[in-house]
């Protein structure tokens, strides 16, 4: 019975976690076309709310479907509340997780990451603020973009 389930759910939550990612993509892609700035400039209006929504809804699908269950409980705190976030040990891809309830906040995340194919668009969506492991100032400017983009007054999504 066991091996008979996983000849069946295998193939069938790869293929509809290639979708999920592929419809992701193609959102991410969308919000981030002729954006002016790269980073340096927060998504706004439209953009915002599709990367927020769809991009939210996705991800929580996506955990669904690898067997993962999302539950809050009591309130998230709003831009104006905590305009950071901290997620600990910050090592795995279960930081994601806490991305999806709490409306894709920005993340901080290694530069080259942003290259890497799909999930760099995915990722550059999210607007994250990169670090540079070769650069030795890297450090110093990521505090200081955190901190600027809390400073924001809403203008930048959390920080994570």
């Amino acid at each position: 019975q066991t091996v008979l389930q996983g000849i069946i759910l295998l193939p069938l939550r790869a293929v509809c976690i290639a979708f999920l990612l592929l419809l992701a993509w193609l959102f991410a892609s969308i919000a981030t076309f002729r954006h002016p700035g790269k980073g340096s400039v927060p998504l706004k209006g439209w953009r915002r709310r599709m990367i927020q929504t769809t991009l939210s809804c996705l991800t929580r699908t996506l955990f669904f479907v690898m067997g993962f269950q999302v539950k809050v409980k009591g309130k998230i705190a709003s831009l104006r509340e905590a305009p950071i976030f901290v997620a600990a040990p910050h090592s795995s891809f279960f930081d994601a997780i806490i991305c999806a309830p709490t409306g894709m906040p920005s993340i901080v995340s290694r530069a080259e990451n942003l290259s890497t194919p799909v999930f760099g668009t995915i990722l550059s969506s999210l607007q994250p603020v990169s670090v540079s492991r070769q650069d030795p100032d890297s450090r110093k400017n990521t505090v200081t973009e955190i901190t600027k983009r809390a400073l924001s007054r809403g203008q930048w999504p959390q920080v994570i």
